[in-house]
């Protein structure tokens, strides 16, 4: 992240006003067609980022983009950013304001990390342990596939992390080898 801060505080601000104006629904819809653009086109980063292309210009693709699919707070809001010279910002206000968005409405997001694709019912269990566990209203999974973990789970979220998969339980055998004084006394 460039500037966290200053993306956060444009989140709060378009936040607050999404609320006040009862747009918050709307402008989140949004926030999430801007960044889904934005990851899947580094080009549009790029050409947001560079000093070179003037104002006017950016001003002229961002509206292109907000043309159809974005309501009237959004448009504003990014022509002002690109006004003030902040449109390299977009990316992170973007999720900024997604993570202020799920703190907004409660929702809890966790990301479960497993070697293989799991089943629909298997998350339902997860999410349904994790409403009760933690007293959470919205549970949002995030599932992601790593074959380097083996077998088993990483579960992370709100700054937590359990670790039960196969990679880290042999990575902690191999250290208390490399660290067992019994080894280097048997030889």
């Amino acid at each position: 992240m460039l500037n966290p801060r200053l993306a956060a505080r444009y989140a709060k601000s378009l936040i607050d006003l999404s609320i006040e104006m009862g747009q918050l629904e709307p402008v989140y819809k949004d926030i999430l067609y801007l960044k889904s653009i934005f990851l899947s086109s580094k080009e549009l980063v790029n050409f947001l980022n560079n000093p070179v292309i003037t104002s006017d210009q950016k001003l002229k693709v961002v509206q292109t983009l907000d043309s159809t699919k974005t309501g009237e707070i959004t448009k504003t809001f990014n022509r002002l950013l690109i006004k003030k010279g902040r449109e390299s910002y977009l990316p992170e206000i973007a999720d900024a304001f997604i993570e202020q968005y799920k703190e907004y409405k409660g929702i809890y997001t966790v990301i479960l990390t497993t070697a293989v694709a799991v089943s629909d019912d298997v998350k339902n269990a997860i999410i349904s342990r994790i409403r009760k566990e933690g007293r959470m209203k919205e549970v949002e999974l995030v599932s992601v596939v790593q074959e380097n973990i083996i077998g088993g789970f990483i579960l992370e979220g709100n700054g937590k992390r359990i670790d039960a998969s196969v990679a880290y339980d042999l990575a902690k055998i191999k250290n208390r080898f490399l660290t067992n004084e019994f080894i280097y006394r048997f030889r």
